[in-house]
This record gives structure tokens, C-alpha cells and sequence, in this order.
């Protein structure tokens, strides 16, 4: 995406253009990390494609020719962390992933490390805003199991609400899975479930709050993006031009907003 050519908030041209997330960019800000016309920038403080941008004494080129928006999707492992570099070392969903056109890949939401599948990446600042937050609404489906048979009781009070300790939280639906001859377990439970935010390791959170500790978890769908089901977990597949609209679609700000 071409980064506007009027005046607009910095952190919206930077997303604009693939540099980062939003949310990123004004924590850089608030670091200091940012300068703009040879000032720190401050949170508010406006640019154009043609200010000059350093990130740590770096200048920020801005792409003025007409760029393409790029997105993929990944199968994390687990054992993988949603970073670009970790300090104990571990492996990170960056490692594997092919070099961007333009811009630079950002990640669409997180998961744990101990948690599977379905990931987004796209280079472009405002669809992954957009995709991330919470007036969106988009669902995420998981495939989880956890230890134990949860009883009518328990699968009630996590479709009615639990209260978590940063507010009230419950899956939007919870439908149980047959499971493989292979891997029945009468004493553990097989479930698939959907909700429509992402707070930190909230799935995790909502079952061990009606006492059940989550075993397996992998998640099948982001919104309009399933994972498909030929895909090996480490592998990653680019996104179609109709995939790509789909996701501009589920980012675009409610009507009125």
C-alpha cells in the first residue's frame, strides 16, 4: 500500500506503508526510537511520505511507487514464539518465512509457544490493525483438548461467561469432537471452539476457570482464513488476491465507525 501523501498521524503512515503494527509504532514513539524532521516524535505528531523518518538513527524509506499488498499464512509448531528474536534463543514464526516484496511481514495476533497452528502475516499496516481489533469482533476457532470430562454444568458457565482476572470472558460456541480410535481417551475431552477476541492465552484461561487444564490446542481460523488441511505444520502458503479481499473486508471499521 502506498503511504498517504497528506499529513497523517505517524504511526498510521508507518502501518500504511508495512513498516509495523500501530501498536508497535507508539511503543516506539513512547521509547523515543522515532524521530521525524530531525525532532523526537511524540505521540499525535503528523507526517508525510516526504518527511524524513528515522527508527534508532535508521532512515525509514517510504515506498512511493505503487506496492502491492502481500499475506500469508503459517502453520506455527509449537516450541515456536510470536517474535522476531527471543533471549533464551528459541526458534520464532519469523525463522521460516520467505522475505516480503516490500515492507516487512507483520503478525496478525499471537499465540503462546506451547500453542498450534494458524497464523496470519501481511505487509500491510492497516489490514493487520484492523484484523486485531476488538470492535472487529473476529472470530478465532480453536481445536483443543483438555484433561477431563467437562460436565453440562462447566460447557454452561464457559458459553454463559467466567470472570478472568482482566474481565468477563466465554466462547461464542463450544461443540464436542468425535475423536480417532487412535487417540480416544474416555477420562479427556475433544472440543472445537470459537471466540471473538484475543486476549493472552485466553482459551487456556477460560477453561482452567471451569477447572480443566487445556492439553492440546491449535487454531483452525482467523476470521475468513481456515488452515488448510494439507499443510504440515513449519509450512506457510502466500494468500490469493480473493483471500486478501476477504481480509480487507473483516478489517474494515464497522459502518458509522
Amino acid at each position: 500500500m502506498n503511504p498517504p501523501s497528506a499529513p497523517v498521524r505517524l504511526q498510521k503512515l508507518l502501518a500504511s506503508a508495512g513498516i509495523g503494527s500501530r501498536r508497535q509504532i507508539e511503543q516506539w514513539i513512547r521509547e523515543g526510537r522515532l524521530m521525524v524532521d530531525g525532532q523526537p516524535a511524540r505521540l499525535g505528531d503528523r507526517a508525510d511520505a516526504d518527511s524524513e523518518i528515522r527508527l534508532d538513527g535508521r532512515k525509514i524509506q517510504l515506498n512511493h511507487e505503487e506496492a502491492a499488498a502481500e499475506a500469508l499464512l503459517y502453520y506455527k509448531p509449537t516450541g515456536e514464539v510470536t517474535t522476531r528474536s527471543d533471549p533464551e534463543g528459541r526458534p520464532t514464526v519469523f525463522d521460516r518465512l520467505p522475505a516480503p516484496r516490500g515492507g516487512r511481514w507483520i503478525v496478525v495476533g499471537r499465540l503462546d509457544v506451547n500453542t498450534a497452528g494458524l497464523l496470519l502475516f501481511t505487509t500491510d499496516g492497516a489490514i493487520a490493525h484492523g484484523l486485531m481489533h476488538p470492535s472487529r469482533q473476529i472470530e478465532r476457532e480453536y481445536l483443543v483438548r483438555v484433561r477431563g470430562r467437562p460436565s453440562a454444568a462447566a460447557l454452561h458457565m464457559l458459553r454463559a461467561g467466567l470472570m478472568l482476572e482482566d474481565g468477563p470472558a466465554a466462547f461464542d460456541r463450544i461443540v464436542e469432537q468425535p475423536q480417532a480410535a487412535a487417540q480416544r481417551d474416555a477420562r479427556n475431552g475433544a472440543y472445537r471452539v470459537v471466540l471473538h477476541e484475543g486476549r493472552n492465552r485466553e482459551v487456556r484461561r477460560l477453561w482452567e476457570a471451569a477447572g480443566h487444564e487445556v492439553s492440546r490446542l491449535l487454531r483452525v481460523r482467523y476470521g475468513p482464513i481456515a488452515l488448510p488441511h494439507d499443510l504440515r505444520p513449519g509450512g506457510w502458503r502466500y494468500l490469493d488476491a480473493a483471500a486478501l479481499t476477504a481480509l480487507r473486508a473483516a478489517a474494515a471499521p464497522p459502518a458509522g465507525a
